[in-house]
């Protein structure tokens, strides 16, 4: 398990060197993560910092994300878990400070667990609101009644729409342009249910409330109408299985190449 305090401690060793190796972002990386104390103070000033407009300050915005932060601890071990998945699954992700600090599909699932609490506690109005901002300030929209598990990675993220019955696994990766959407306007579970270790490829469309197996593949553009096994990958429109993935978790390795 990553614990909170070691993913803390390489982030400000980051910054400590970022500030020395590039001075004109010393400014920048003092305020959002050296004048700090901990994660949770950081990733609530980074995401206040991100939703601020002419109606809400920084300030105000902070105290409505730290409220959820400091009541659930296991938000901050969840960020902790999701910072290591982009660290480790993404190429282009040198650094844990890095989707901290830049990564949208971090930073709007971040949201979308602070105000999934909000939800849980019947407080609709304020995870309505944080839905909204994350809707416009990151491009994601993720409903805050949504279930979504850890060790997850949102690859770009922009045009991702996870609905309100969705839920998400562990140790799941999803890239830009998916979706996650509902069957139907009747109330209940109308939204896909996605398995741990699960990866879905850019543009995917998963609807209804449909299962997909845990260890599964979803190929680029796949347009998935019903459940899908355990250990397969999928393809095509209408999606069907074409074998089984070489990978035993396809979301860790991002391996989106069709090879059965």
């Amino acid at each position: 398990m990553v614990r909170e305090e070691f993913v803390w401690q390489l982030i400000k060793d980051e910054a400590d060197w970022l500030v020395k190796s590039e001075p004109l972002m010393s400014e920048f990386l003092q305020r959002s993560i050296l004048d700090h104390s901990s994660l949770l103070e950081a990733l609530g000033h980074c995401l206040a910092d991100q939703l601020i407009d002419s109606q809400w300050t920084s300030a105000s915005l902070n105290n409505i994300i730290r409220e959820a932060l400091e009541s659930d601890s296991q938000i901050i071990m969840n960020a902790c878990l999701d910072l290591s998945a982009s660290f480790e699954r993404d190429a282009a992700c040198d650094k844990y400070l890095t989707p901290l600090l830049y990564y949208k599909g971090f930073q709007a699932l971040q949201l979308q667990r602070v105000a999934n609490w909000f939800w849980k506690n019947g407080r609709n109005e304020v995870a309505f609101f944080l839905q909204s901002r994350m809707t416009e300030v990151f491009h994601v929209d993720i409903h805050p009644g949504a279930k979504i598990g850890s060790g997850i990675m949102l690859d770009h993220a922009t045009g991702l729409v996870i609905g309100e019955t969705s839920v998400i696994g562990n140790n799941v990766s999803v890239l830009h342009s998916v979706t996650l959407g509902g069957n139907g306007n009747k109330k209940g579970k109308r939204h896909p249910t996605i398995g741990d270790g699960v990866m879905i490829s850019a543009g995917a469309k998963i609807i209804g409330n449909v299962s997909i197996g845990e260890g599964s593949k979803i190929g680029a553009g796949s347009l998935v109408l019903k459940s899908m096994p355990a250990h397969a990958t999928v393809v095509g429109v209408p999606a069907s299985v074409i074998g089984v993935p070489l990978d035993e978790i396809p979301a860790l390795n991002m391996n989106q190449n069709l090879d059965v």
